[in-house]
């Protein structure tokens, strides 16, 4: 029978958009980071590098990143985002959004709050910490399904310590940024971040909750 825990942690864990004033101490960081090691890859090639920014140097990004995006410049990623969704896929992406935005109290068309949500990326959400994951730019497809089993990793055992975290596509947007404040090599290209901490149970982006689509429409079982 599998594990009542790790049923628990897949239905439990959420993305968290708010984080108490509290760091994960340096020795809980080393313990998730290890065990996340553990993750399945490719011919074990392990292709993620991952850069734990904390403190001042979390600051230093989140101040250099949200002055770029204030200056209107376009994102400019390392590998390919794709967003123009149809169908399902849109709609499943629609009602994402409403969700947290609902949650948070923010109309349809107050523009104003909308763009001070989309901010709220580049401010970690007031995370404590984010990790910049990245691989080789030199990877493609099948080098980026291993990051993300590398990601549902962390994100899983951050739960089981009762930490909480969010996943950010935005954060490969800025990936030059990125990498002239955190000492990244060229060769590397950022694919994702994930802000992360002690979840603020009191801030109301926290209680977005996305529905997940009917078993029968992602899985076809075949004899």
């Amino acid at each position: 029978m599998p594990s009542t825990v790790i049923k628990q942690l897949l239905k439990q864990r959420h993305s968290v958009r708010g984080f108490l004033n509290k760091e994960v101490t340096p020795e809980l960081l080393e313990e998730i980071f290890s065990l996340a090691q553990h993750a399945v890859s490719n011919c074990n090639t392990q292709p993620w590098k991952t850069f734990v920014a904390s403190a001042n140097v979390k600051d230093n990004l989140k101040q250099n990143l949200i002055d770029t995006v204030m200056t209107g410049t376009k994102p400019d990623s390392d590998f390919q985002y794709y967003s123009d969704f149809k169908g399902e896929h849109q709609v499943r992406q629609i009602e994402c959004a409403k969700a947290l935005y609902n949650a948070m109290g923010v109309e349809r068309g107050n523009k104003a709050e909308r763009k001070q949500a989309l901010l709220r990326n580049y401010e970690f959400f007031g995370a404590p910490h984010v990790a910049i994951i990245c691989m080789p730019k030199s990877f493609e497809i099948n080098n980026a399904l291993d990051i993300g089993i590398y990601l549902q990793s962390l994100m899983l055992i951050m739960e089981s310590f009762g930490i909480g975290s969010c996943a950010q596509g935005a954060l490969s947007f800025y990936p030059q940024i990125i990498k002239d404040t955190l000492n990244i090599p060229e060769s590397m290209g950022v694919l994702v971040g994930l802000s992360f901490g002690y979840e603020d149970k009191s801030q109301l982006a926290n209680n977005a909750r996305t529905s997940r689509a009917m078993l029968s429409d992602s899985v076809t079982f075949l004899s």
